[in-house]
């Protein structure tokens, strides 16, 4: 039986070979797949402090995803600007 530990890394893979292609949103909704992955996985351990250290992580990626989409990040990554 495949575990979320094993789906979770497999996600992490793949989001990895999204953001190497320049596919930078479409890797971070993988990555955030990968992190319910490992919230259930936690979870199944009963892992509180696990869970909760998961979801704080996963509330700032979403901030920064959309901080990301609405563009006020551009600024920082195009270093061409400074």
């Amino acid at each position: 039986m495949i575990s979320f530990a094993v789906i979770g890394g497999l996600l992490l893979n793949v989001g990895a070979y999204l953001t190497f292609k320049g596919r930078i949103y479409e890797s971070v909704m993988v990555y955030l797949l990968a992190d319910l992955c490992w919230i259930i996985m936690a979870y199944e351990r009963d892992d509180l402090w696990g869970v909760a250290s998961i979801i704080v992580g996963v509330s700032f990626g979403l901030l920064a995803f959309f901080k990301m989409q609405r563009g006020e990040m551009s600024k920082s990554l195009n270093k061409d600007d400074e």
